[in-house]
């Protein structure tokens, strides 16, 4: 949802809130301050040797479908396991858990930056149902540049100012984002971009005449600061720059304007201001590669960050399986499924999503 959206929505709405005072308001909606310093307190710097609950309330700073968050941690004497949480899948959007194993993946690497710079660095183990072991000593903290970037990660959604990435930041990119098993292709020849844009939008179009889709999403979204402090997860209205609304109001707006044709123009938009786009693509579709996928779309994303870009997925051509092998053809990388798009850009810094509370996560 874009500012155009909710605001024509919106108008008669809020002006009825209005008329009760700005403690109405407040009380209706939260207030931007209190929701910045929750969020700053969620992202509150870690020392050299952590507790091992700070090390987790960092790694919950992980990418996530939706916003989901979708692990559950169990803690014991020189271990951390990270467990999928099954009960925060998306079903309509991701029906195979793809996503979800993804952000499992985001989660790890998160993990795994952490404690080698706070001085707990560890190996991962991953069963085949998609559970991992981070299992760790003390030692030395390596000082990683990516750490820092951690708590300044955001997914962007809006525009960017369209100026090109230099060369060497690219190679840095390109670095970050293949491992093992994982490739990253890299975007950034207008035509292309063009290309990728229309499948984008075909698959965008698909997805918002689907009403189980919409309703999947509408239950993750957060229309104003106290919903998303109360609920900790989904995505927050002004994160996705867009004005906050009462949850009354919120639901009845979308329904209203958030149109395929409105989508459409703003995807389109985005793209357009976007000089580079990611595509990730695993050499096997199993959980485990997903969760390599995840590891690499997180270095990709810190490094990004470390960098000065900001960027966001745009995923409606890898959800959209029909759009899948003219992806893999368009990156070059035919007979591969996709697993991730990612746009990236210069962008405005906008408000951080919203994320649980420790106790919550844990198993």
């Amino acid at each position: 949802m874009n500012r155009r959206h909710l605001l024509i929505a919106g108008a008669g709405g809020v002006a009825a809130v209005a008329a009760g005072g700005g403690l109405a308001w407040r009380h209706t909606v939260g207030s931007t301050g209190a929701y910045e310093r929750y969020s700053a307190e969620l992202r509150a710097p870690l020392p050299n040797d952590p507790p091992v609950l700070d090390l987790v309330r960092t790694a919950t700073l992980a990418a996530s479908g939706h916003n989901t968050q979708p692990w559950r941690f169990r803690l014991t004497p020189g271990t951390i396991e990270l467990l999928p949480d099954l009960t925060r899948a998306t079903p309509v959007v991701d029906p195979v858990d793809h996503h979800l194993f993804v952000s499992l993946g985001c989660a790890a690497e998160t993990l795994a930056i952490a404690g080698a710079a706070t001085g707990r660095p560890g190996e991962f183990s991953t069963a085949p149902e998609g559970s991992l072991r981070y299992s760790f000593a003390p030692a030395p903290p390596r000082p990683d540049p990516l750490f820092a970037a951690i708590a300044r990660r955001q997914s962007t959604r809006t525009l960017y100012d369209g100026r090109p990435v230099p060369n060497e930041a690219l190679a840095r990119l390109q670095q970050a984002g293949t491992r093992e098993g994982v490739r990253c292709v890299l975007l950034t020849e207008r035509p292309r971009l063009d290309q990728l844009r229309d499948l984008t939008l075909a698959g965008n179009e698909a997805q918002m005449r689907d009403p189980a889709f919409l309703a999947e999403l509408k239950h993750w979204l957060r229309f104003n600061p106290a919903s998303a402090m109360r609920h900790g997860d989904g995505l927050y209205a002004a994160a996705n720059d867009s004005p906050p609304l009462p949850d009354w109001l919120g639901p009845r707006a979308f329904d209203l304007f958030v149109t395929p044709a409105a989508e459409n123009e703003k995807y389109a938009r985005q793209i357009d201001s976007s000089p580079g786009i990611a595509i990730f693509f695993a050499d096997q579709a199993d959980r485990a590669h997903w969760i390599e996928v995840g590891r690499a779309c997180q270095r990709f994303a810190l490094a990004a960050t470390a960098q000065g870009l900001k960027l966001a997925c745009l995923n409606q051509a890898v959800e959209v399986a029909r759009l899948r092998p003219e992806l893999a053809a368009l990156a070059g990388e035919p007979g591969l499924r996709p697993d991730m798009v990612m746009r990236f850009g210069y962008g405005p810094t906008l408000p951080f999503a919203p994320r649980r509370p420790v106790a919550e996560v844990l198993a």
